[in-house]
């Protein structure tokens, strides 16, 4: 029957904040009241939720899928700095970078606000990687006017590669008139 699935939450590591770094993909923005508000959490109730990240073993560094505010909060309170010995709790996930992607947003949809033009982006990058229609709906939540929508703003014809359209009029050449 094999090994049973083990979640990674249940070998969270402390690593040093100065190792960790944001990735280039997250379209999560906290508005300043919020951010204040997570920074108070922080400091009356501590980290309750590790930050997720992906180990990159060439650069011995953590890069960031979920959590990169409380990594923020971090950074912008010198006293949450001082009180955690300038180290975050951390989930290490082992996936390749399309899935990581995905994991960012799975992470914060359900609860942010997300920038129209880093969703744009990220959907580019995923259909440029190779990624299905269909990948991208059920792996990032999305349905499909939705994404239909994401490659009308990016403007990119590429992203529309694999689909077939018809024609939107035509010419009637014998009689000088267009037509549909």
């Amino acid at each position: 029957m094999g090994e049973p699935y083990v979640s990674p939450v249940y070998s969270v590591i402390r690593v040093p904040i100065g190792k960790i770094q944001a990735n280039a993909h997250n379209p999560n923005r906290v508005p300043p009241p919020e951010m204040r508000l997570l920074i108070k959490s922080i400091l009356e109730d501590g980290y309750t939720m590790p930050i997720v990240c992906y180990y990159l073993a060439d650069a011995d560094r953590y890069e960031i899928v979920d959590g990169f505010h409380r990594y923020q909060a971090m950074r912008l309170c010198p006293e949450i700095a001082e009180r955690e010995g300038e180290c975050l709790p951390v989930s290490v996930i082992d996936k390749p970078l399309t899935s990581r992607i995905a994991s960012t947003i799975r992470h914060n949809r359900a609860r942010g606000v997300h920038s129209i033009d880093l969703m744009v982006d990220i959907v580019a990058k995923l259909a440029e990687a190779g990624r299905s229609d269909a990948w991208i709906m059920d792996n990032i939540g999305m349905d499909s006017d939705e994404l239909l929508r994401l490659k009308q703003i990016s403007g990119l014809a590429s992203l529309f590669a694999d689909r077939e359209f018809s024609p939107a009029w035509e010419s009637d050449a014998v009689a000088g008139t267009v037509g549909t």
